[in-house]
This record gives C-alpha cells, structure tokens and sequence, in this order.
C-alpha cells in the first residue's frame, strides 16, 4: 500500500486522535447527564473543524518541505476533500440517530453517553474497514468500478426514498432484540442493564437504552459501507483516507446537537446527499478513462452541499 504516512505521522495522528477524544468526552458535556446546548455544540462543531483544517495545513507544510510542493498540494487538496466527503455524508447518521432517539423517547440529557459509544464504535469499525478496502484495491483494482457501481445505485435508492419514513416498531433488529432480550419498559437513567427483582432473585434487564445504542451502531456500518468507497474515489492513501475519515467523525456527536433542534430546516439536503453519491459514483466508473481532477471534485460537492442547504433553507 502506497502511502505518504511515516512512522512517526501515524503516531502523530493517533496522539492528536486520543487527545481530541478525551477533550470531546470531557469537555462537551462532561461525564455526566448533561443536555448539550446549540450554542456549545456550535462552538464544539467551529473548533473540530478548525483542527481539522490546522492539521491539512501542518500536512501540507510538512509535505512542501519532504516531497515538494506538488505533493504537497495534492495530498491537503486529497484530504479536505475526503473530509468534506465524509462530513455532509454524516449528516445522514444525524438523521437516522434523531429518528431513533425520537422513537425511543429518549431524553436529549441522556443522548450524549449512547453517542460518545456511538463514535468510538465508529472510529474502529472505520479504521479496519478502510484497512481492509485499501488492501483489497491494491490487490484488485477492478473493485473500484464495483464500489462506483455501488455507489451509483446507492445515491439513486436515496433520492428515491428521500422521503419514506421507515417503521421502527417492526425493524427485524429491535424485534430481534426483544424476543431475546428481557427489556424493561423505562428508562433507568444513563444505564444499559438494571437488576430486577423478579420472584426473589435478581434478573438482569436490558433497558431501552441498549436498544437505541445497538441501533446507533449498526447505522454506523451501514453508513461506513457508503462513505468509505466514496473517498475511495479521490484517494486510495491509506493516511489521508483514514485521517480525513476520523477528524470529520470526531466533530460528529458537536454536530448532531447542533442539528437536533432544527434538522426539518433542511428537507432537500438528502437529496444533496443522493447527487453527491451519483456524482462520486460516476467519477469511480470513470477513473480509468477520464480522472477527474481532485479539485473539480472538491468544488462539485461542495456546489452541491451549498445549493442543497440554501435550498433548503428558502423552502423552510
């Protein structure tokens, strides 16, 4: 696998990763029941893209200096455009966790420790995934016209169901969860298990809580399944792949409760989402006979974000 990260780059990164986690835990709510206002979530939304953007320009100075400024240009313009990417194809886990919490009934106070575990999970199912993808296009690079395809078909099933609301209460998983799982009907605070009393003996419990959790993170491997190729198609660099992918999650649980109070405001934003994947899709198919250029894209998918959340904001 071809890549400009050194040993001490993946180090780097893995340190600011740990470190920016710890600060997200601490810091935007605490470790404890906290209901996360707009106000800091937008503050913490401003700060993660700011140290996403300070590491594009840590790398490309590094890289001006070690391999010239070429590649230097190439790989920063490489990474903010697989984080932009990667951030407005998030936007959609924002929806899908606000169908759930709202399903569930769960409080926002008690929203941010099943995200913390969301974005954790998130974090390592990617980091393998991309491994594994990077690996198995290195060694048949005719999966890229499958991941094109994929995609292509994706981004059409989105438009098309833009607007279907799917029903949670004969969801084959929760079902699944309830006929093997004794769930309480309430909530118990921040818990996942409880011990109940039940005929003189203590019972473990699931409450419904877990159910959203194990949601959560199944929506997360079904969103890496249409991410992942998708930055596939502007770069195949294991570091700038994997970088651009956790720095945009890291900022995702700021910007859920950013979005929680105001998502309805932006209705045609999925279908933003749908061009931005047909549009990446078609660049897939098309790598071998006409590249498109990194910063065509860049500006292609952010014209489309910036039309759709306008757009989107008129209507409202």
């Amino acid at each position: 696998m071809e890549t400009i990260g050194t040993t001490w780059m993946w180090t780097g990164f893995f340190a600011i990763v740990l470190v920016m986690l710890a600060i997200d835990l601490l810091a935007v709510g605490g470790g404890r029941q906290h209901r996360v206002s707009i106000r800091e979530a937008a503050v913490w939304s401003l700060i993660w893209v700011t140290v996403s953007l300070l590491f594009a320009g840590a790398l490309w100075l590094y890289l001006d200096g070690a391999a010239g400024r070429e590649v230097a240009n190439q790989k920063a313009l490489e990474f903010v455009t697989g984080y932009l990417i990667e951030k407005s194809l998030a936007v959609d886990n924002v929806f899908v966790w606000l169908m759930l919490f709202g399903f569930f009934a769960i409080p926002p106070e008690l929203q941010k420790r099943v995200l913390i575990f969301g974005v954790l999970g998130a974090i390592v199912l990617r980091t393998v995934m991309i491994f594994a993808g990077v690996w198995l296009i290195a060694q048949f690079h005719w999966l890229l016209y499958v991941f094109g395809a994929f995609l292509l078909l994706t981004g059409i099933k989105m438009w098309w169901f833009a607007e279907a609301k799917p029903d949670l209460a004969q969801n084959p998983v929760i079902r699944w969860l309830r006929r093997h799982l004794k769930v309480t009907d309430t909530l118990h605070g921040e818990r996942f298990f409880v011990g109940i009393n039940d005929g003189g003996r203590l019972v473990r419990h699931a409450t419904p809580l877990l159910l959203v959790l194990v949601l959560v993170e199944l929506s997360d491997i079904i969103f890496a399944v249409d991410s992942i190729p998708a930055i596939f198609a502007i770069t195949t660099d294991p570091f700038i792949v994997l970088t651009s992918n956790v720095f945009a999650i890291l900022g995702l649980r700021a910007m859920y409760f950013l979005l929680a109070d105001m998502a309805d405001r932006f209705a045609l934003l999925k279908y933003g989402l749908a061009v931005v994947l047909v549009f990446i899709g078609i660049k897939m198919l098309l790598i071998d006979l006409y590249p498109i250029p990194v910063l065509v894209s860049l500006g292609v998918v952010a014209s489309i974000i910036g039309t759709a959340v306008v757009l989107s904001l008129r209507r409202s």
